[in-house]
């Protein structure tokens, strides 16, 4: 047992937790050396284990070891694949980068030369080959190492085309560096078209300039007094022009650096370029302000209580954006109404959630209709923020908040005066009894003095709602339950006089 007892370990332990120290002791980067000594560990443990006798004699036993041999014959070759496999992930990463890397580059310089942008790629691509060359060979060189140790102990953990792309990678690379040598010996003659070319259409540019920022002054989305939706469809025609400008301004200017020559400013393109984006801020805000309000009108009665809070919090997003915009859009007509829109909006949310309070009931609607001079259909199934909006509810505001005030104090009076009032008296008994030789029940007990108090309490309180101004819609019902409990404390007081 003690021959075996040394190779515990082997299953002891786990291979993955084993390699995961391995690659932490090297901070993630262990070299090929470090993995080369760890493989060859492997192959040494294999070798002892056939040195193993098959037969080991105690005495008069004779113990058999061939089992025991596969089995961590077996075990060993876990470890070897779990560090192989791990050595291989990092080799085909390598691998595949390179190679990736000369297909880029490849593509660059096989691209058809027909303008500036193309021929400033294949420069780019030339340059960038020229750069490489020198280091390139140190680049391969891991590479090579690491699959010439993986192919002498694990060939077969390899498919035959990554085989065949680490055998040719060094070959691709001399085929592009020829190919960039005679792609070079063909543009050096035809630089001078190009370069004739390019300060062609740098004059033609200067004027197109010119005139784009001419026709952007005088129809762009600057101009006074246009709507704003006039004014973002000129802005989005405009942003369309002034993109074909840039992409040439920056295909001369690559031009310009390629033929060394000095590199022409356009400022008009430049104040375009500065009135374009402030614009689309204010109108990218604009759309979205639009947007919103225009789907909460669609938005059905029944679910406001449950998209209110969103509503307004996406309301006061808005306002934030708004202040946040850059000083100079302040002055435009287009800010102004947007901003005014958001105001608006801010305001009459709040209306909104008043009247959709539980509190509110039928008459409440017919005073707002009264009130806004146009019919609400609140009990419709189809009733939707729409109907509100039309209403133009900023303009009754006050009236609308006197009128949710009022809304909360009746339900307070109507609770008070059903829950606390009338429901009391309803489960109250009057305990009538009998006295002395009188068979008849005719005096009363009980706790007559308690009720007597709660008469009293109750018609104090009637008596005081019935003073208030929003107290209309129970007038009557006040009314009646005071006379009734007046009624009652006379009777009980007469009776008790008796």
């Amino acid at each position: 047992m003690e021959t075996f007892e040394r190779y515990s370990w082997l299953w002891k332990d786990k291979p993955e937790e084993a390699l995961k120290q391995f690659n932490k002791l090297r901070d993630n980067e262990p070299q090929l050396e470090d993995y080369e000594e760890k493989l060859t560990e492997f192959v040494e443990l294999q070798k002892q284990i056939d040195e193993i006798s098959p037969n080991h004699q105690i005495g008069a036993l004779s113990l058999k070891t061939e089992n025991v041999k596969v089995g961590l014959y077996n075990l060993i070759n876990n470890w070897k694949d779990a560090f192989s496999r791990d050595l291989h992930k990092k080799a085909k990463m390598l691998l595949d980068q390179l190679t990736d890397e000369i297909k880029q580059i490849r593509l660059k310089i096989d691209k058809p030369v027909n303008d500036i942008d193309s021929i400033g790629s294949v420069m780019e691509a030339l340059q960038e080959i020229r750069k490489k060359q020198s280091d390139i060979q140190i680049k391969f060189k891991p590479v090579s190492e690491m699959y010439n140790l993986l192919e002498n102990m694990f060939a077969d953990i390899m498919e035959k085309e990554e085989v065949d792309s680490k055998r040719f990678l060094e070959k691709e690379w001399d085929a592009l560096v020829v190919k960039a040598e005679t792609v070079r010996n063909t543009l050096q003659g035809q630089q001078a078209d190009f370069k004739r070319d390019l300060i062609k259409g740098i004059r033609e540019l200067t004027v197109d300039v010119e005139n784009l920022h001419t026709d952007f002054e005088k129809n762009g989305p600057k101009v006074p007094n246009i709507e704003p939706k006039e004014a973002l469809d000129r802005l989005n025609m405009f942003k369309d022009e002034y993109s074909v400008r840039e992409r040439k301004f920056k295909s001369y200017y690559a031009g310009e650096t390629l033929f060394g020559l000095h590199h022409k400013e356009y400022p008009k393109l430049e104040e375009i370029r500065q009135d374009v984006e402030l614009l689309d801020k204010l109108y990218s805000l604009y759309v979205k302000v639009k947007e919103s309000i225009n789907r909460w009108h669609d938005i059905p009665w029944i679910e406001i209580s449950a998209e209110i809070d969103k509503m307004n919090e996406t309301i006061e997003t808005f306002g934030r954006d708004c202040l946040r915009l850059p000083g100079p859009l302040k002055q435009w007509g287009a800010y102004k109404e947007l901003k005014q829109e958001i105001d608006n909006m801010t305001e009459t949310l709040p209306l909104i959630q008043a009247l959709a309070k539980s509190s509110i009931r039928p008459r409440h609607w017919d005073e707002v209709m009264q009130l806004a001079g146009q019919e609400i259909p609140y009990e419709s199934e189809t009733f939707t923020l729409a109907n509100l909006f039309k209403a133009d509810l900023l303009r009754i505001k006050e009236d609308i908040e006197d009128i949710s005030d009022s809304a909360d104090k009746q339900l307070r009076l109507e609770n008070t005066l059903n829950d606390e009032i009338t429901k009391f008296w309803e489960e109250q008994e009057l305990e009538i009894n009998t006295w002395k030789g009188v068979d008849a029940p005719c005096t009363l007990g009980g706790n007559i003095q308690e009720i007597q108090e709660k008469l009293e309490e109750h018609a104090m309180n009637l008596t005081q709602m019935s003073a208030f101004r929003y107290v209309t819609p129970f007038k009557t019902q006040v009314q009646e339950k005071l006379n009734q409990l007046n009624n009652v404390s006379d009777t009980i007081e007469r009776w008790l006089k008796v």
